[in-house]
């Protein structure tokens, strides 16, 4: 497991992390605190947020966690307030929340939720002040980046998020760095089964590294574009995929 060292996060530094209760935001919360950050872990739900607090106390880790959606100004507004309270402005902040490809969201809707949240998101933790260091992932995918899916709105929505971040890496540089991060086949529990299915086993076959991502791939490399080992790097799209996109 890498430390703080390999890292470089200045102790204590507060990170937020939406979609924290499961998955690849789970994973990231974890990691984070684990590597000496004040982790702030937000979901819709409060379970999931439950459990991964224990894990992270039981590890010597700093957790706070907020029950909201971040669709909702208010539940956003409020939920930054807590943060404040808790351990100051927030030094990263990672976007990770969105709902599931397989959703059946009307179109216009999912996409409302998807890219407006995370700007909502995104103004809102600018707006409390940021330091000199702050940085911000934001969880897109392979998906209407490198590959059409059968969801229109998902490919349409992780387009667009890229889109988004180049224009704050563009625009915004005095105030953060910007970078998605793209995951593509995840063991995830949102994909539980789907590797057993013809079209997963079909990817699978074309991932030249023979497996699915696990959370913790996706984690790291989230960790990677945030901490200062990434300090000149402002824009990217990165693929975490197992090359499976090179082979398309």
């Amino acid at each position: 497991m890498p430390n703080s060292a390999d890292f470089c996060f200045p102790p204590g530094d507060p990170i937020i992390v939406t979609g924290a209760g499961s998955g690849i935001g789970r994973a990231t919360a974890r990691r984070s605190a684990q590597l000496g950050l004040h982790v702030a872990a937000w979901d819709l739900r409060s379970d999931g947020l439950r459990s991964l607090a224990d894990e992270v106390t039981a590890e010597g880790g700093q957790i706070m966690t907020f029950v909201g959606d971040v669709a909702d100004d208010d539940a956003v507004t409020s939920g930054f307030a807590t943060v404040a309270d808790r351990f100051g402005p927030a030094a990263f902040l990672v976007n990770n929340a969105g709902p599931a490809s397989s959703a059946p969201l009307d179109f216009d809707e999912a996409v409302r939720i998807s890219v407006g949240s995370v700007r909502r998101m995104t103004e809102a933790w600018l707006a409390e002040g940021v330091p000199p260091h702050a940085a911000m992932v934001v969880t897109t995918s392979v998906a209407g980046n490198r590959v059409g899916t059968e969801s229109d709105w998902y490919s349409a929505a992780k387009a667009a998020l890229m889109g988004y971040v180049r224009h704050l890496a563009a625009q915004r540089g005095g105030q953060l760095r910007a970078n998605g991060v793209a995951p593509g086949m995840t063991d995830t529990p949102r994909l539980t089964g789907f590797v057993e299915s013809e079209t997963g086993q079909r990817i699978l076959a074309r991932i030249p590294l023979g497996r699915m991502a696990t959370a913790d791939d996706i984690a790291y490399a989230t960790l990677f574009l945030l901490s200062p080992l990434a300090s000149y790097i402002n824009g990217v799209f990165l693929p975490v995929d197992g090359g499976w996109t090179v082979t398309q």
